[in-house]
């Protein structure tokens, strides 16, 4: 917090050294005397500024409105179109967030039929439309409050590229589309999912993003409905561990995307995500690496045991060091606050994703009985 506090003076300090006194212009002797004031310190005489009101509070946090000054900029390029604005909208970065419906087949070791494949591409496709709906509906929600947060002003719909209604139309038709074809196309228990999926995030957009703890857990409900969907489209029994294991991996990058927002904005300052000034820095550190803590324990509880009663594989047991060190890893980001982009973290430190390969190089193996 040393860091924001610094931040938080450094204007008022400014305003001290170089705010005119009109005073000074007329005597040698205002002169001498103003100079004297300003090497007392800035928080002495009137340009150090207002203690109350409205002025003292904008000048306890200039920089939120430092931060919030791109909001004036308009996107250029491919992104300042229409085209290239609702792109931008859908997040194909998140998309890789979809690739967990290959969890439970993969965990069953079953990837390699090609209707197999078919079916969790579609899963795939599902889910990401479903997902874009939600953005864009999330977005045209918070237009007026995006435009006052540091990053989010950028957004296309923040930013007047793509018009509200248009994102409202986009959305809904995307959400219906999604969940038809879920139906037609897919299972019971897929379509099932799915519906409960989109109806879930459109309820979390319109209200219960703004009640405690429980959006944390609708968040990470979502990841976990990721998970299971590759499952029950192939009619794959989900593991209790695998459940266990993906629920608290899932809480441990939410939490600590949110304590990493916190931390950004400041303690009790919110911006947009309002819950941010409910939520204390101790809090989330103490919600993330007690995820972490259980998300490896249930790991480590299914590496070590076989539903055969035969053994765990070697290569089952030794898979639990790199997904150990992957979690190290990740909470060193999530620590310094560094993890407000889970995506980033995981697509940009070579590290990490070496350490990610090692592990699926190892769990491929154990599938595969050595």
């Amino acid at each position: 917090m040393t860091e924001r506090s610094t931040l938080t003076g450094s204007p008022g300090h400014r305003s001290a050294g170089t705010a005119p006194d009109p005073g000074a212009e007329q005597t040698a002797e205002q002169t001498s005397d103003s100079a004297a004031e300003q090497s007392a310190g800035p928080a002495v005489g009137p340009a150090a500024g207002p203690t109350s009101g409205p002025a003292a509070e904008s000048a306890s946090a200039p920089h939120l409105a430092n931060r919030a000054a791109p909001a004036a900029r308009q996107p250029t390029g491919f992104a300042g179109t229409l085209p290239g604005g609702l792109l931008l909208t859908v997040r194909p970065r998140q998309w890789v967030k979809n690739l967990l419906v290959l969890a439970a087949p993969a965990a069953a070791g079953e990837l390699a039929a090609v209707h197999t494949v078919l079916a969790l591409a579609l899963v795939f496709a599902l889910f990401t439309a479903a997902a874009a709906a939600v953005y864009l509906l999330n977005d045209a929600r918070d237009a007026e409050a995006d435009r006052a947060h540091p990053d989010k002003c950028r957004r296309p719909v923040a930013a007047g590229t793509v018009p509200v209604p248009l994102a409202y139309a986009l959305g809904t038709v995307l959400a219906l589309a999604s969940t038809t074809a879920a139906a037609l196309l897919c299972n019971t228990g897929t379509a099932a999912l799915l519906a409960g999926y989109v109806i879930m995030q459109i309820a979390y957009c319109l209200r219960l993003k703004r009640v405690l703890v429980v959006d944390l857990a609708v968040v990470t409900a979502g990841f976990v409905m990721r998970a299971m969907s590759g499952g029950l489209a192939l009619g794959i029994p989900l593991s209790r561990w695998f459940l266990i294991t993906a629920g608290f991996g899932a809480l441990f990058m939410v939490a600590g995307k949110r304590y990493s927002e916190a931390l950004l904005m400041g303690e009790g300052e919110g911006g947009t995500r309002a819950l941010l000034r409910e939520y204390t820095v101790g809090y989330l550190r103490f919600v993330w690496q007690l995820a972490a803590g259980a998300a490896v324990l249930a790991y480590c509880l299914w590496a070590l045991e076989d539903g055969t009663g035969a053994g765990a594989t070697l290569c089952r047991q030794l898979s639990m060091v790199p997904l150990i060190l992957a979690v190290l890893r990740y909470a060193v980001f999530t620590d310094r606050g560094a993890s407000g982009s889970p995506e980033d973290v995981l697509l940009r430190d070579r590290p990490l994703a070496v350490t990610a390969l090692c592990w699926a190089a190892l769990y491929g193996l154990s599938v595969a009985g050595m």
